[in-house]
């Protein structure tokens, strides 16, 4: 190959390989919103290799913003939950591929992938409450103690603020609630986070679930997490707390025991008698 063709083909790899550089860059995929009580973060995918993101994010119809931890990082995360300050705006965000830092990189313009809109007070997950029964000493009245639920959020003051602070009358608790070993339930709304239900048997166990619900939110994200499941005493009987199927297989296993103990005692019994016999019969009678 002459001098030539190896000057122009030195050109060429530059070219080929300023074009690989600068094309190198893949763009974002899967860009998604995650939020559990007001902790709001954005992810995506893949893990990069060779480059960096960086996320910009604007309230509906404002100026793109950056967050330092959020630019030039090797994460495919960012949390904006200190950046949603308005919780009822909307927000979107734009996760773009760029150079490592310390790297320059001459491109007017970095691989970018934009997040659906996100609006904190219609599409932040509710958790599950915690709650204690209370029952009245002559039984006639069970309360429910609902807790707050804390948030990843703080007011002026530097304290956590709660869901319940947040959502304030546009919140209700549904409460759901059968016998313990049956199936049939019932289903109780109270705006209160202090429940009475002054209608259950006495001294029968009740369990209970309580569930928040934000009527103002779509149908598809009305409902938080479901509690836990918590039972009330109960003064059940021997009858109440096993089936007729479990106590008549009791019985017959007891049965069973006692016909086997009688049938070995009886073969004992009767072996023993029958080596008595034989002994009898095999001493000599003594004379008159």
């Amino acid at each position: 190959m002459t001098e030539k063709h190896w000057s122009f083909a030195g050109v060429w790899l530059l070219l080929c390989l300023n074009t690989v550089v600068s094309g190198s860059f893949p763009q974002a995929q899967a860009v998604t919103w995650v939020s559990y009580n007001f902790k709001t973060i954005l992810t995506w995918r893949p893990k990069p290799v060779n480059y960096s993101y960086t996320v910009e994010f604007s309230k509906f119809g404002g100026d793109n913003q950056r967050t330092s931890h959020c630019i030039q990082m090797n994460k495919t995360e960012c949390d904006l939950t200190v950046e949603f300050a308005d919780l009822k705006s909307k927000y979107t965000a734009d996760v773009l591929s760029e150079p490592l830092p310390g790297v320059s990189f001459d491109s007017p313009e970095f691989p970018r992938t934009p997040s659906d809109q996100f609006c904190p007070y219609q599409d932040t997950f509710i958790g599950s409450p915690k709650f204690k029964i209370e029952v009245s000493k002559d039984e006639r009245m069970t309360t429910l103690y609902i807790e707050d639920i804390p948030t990843a959020l703080l007011d002026a003051q530097k304290k956590t603020r709660t869901i319940q602070d947040i959502f304030q009358n546009d919140l209700q608790y549904i409460v759901t609630y059968n016998k313990a070993k049956s199936s049939g339930k019932k289903v109780k709304m109270s705006a209160s986070n202090q429940v009475e239900l002054p209608d259950l048997d006495r001294g029968v166990s009740y369990c209970f679930t309580v569930q928040v619900q934000i009527p103002s939110r779509g149908s598809k994200n009305q409902l938080g997490e479901l509690s836990q499941v918590q039972c009330s005493p109960g003064n059940t009987s021997f009858f109440e707390e096993y089936s007729i199927g479990v106590i008549a297989g009791c019985i017959l296993a007891i049965l069973v025991i006692i016909s086997t103990l009688i049938v070995v005692i009886v073969i004992c019994c009767n072996r023993r008698q029958k080596r008595d016999n034989e002994k009898n019969e095999g001493v000599p009678l003594k004379g008159v």
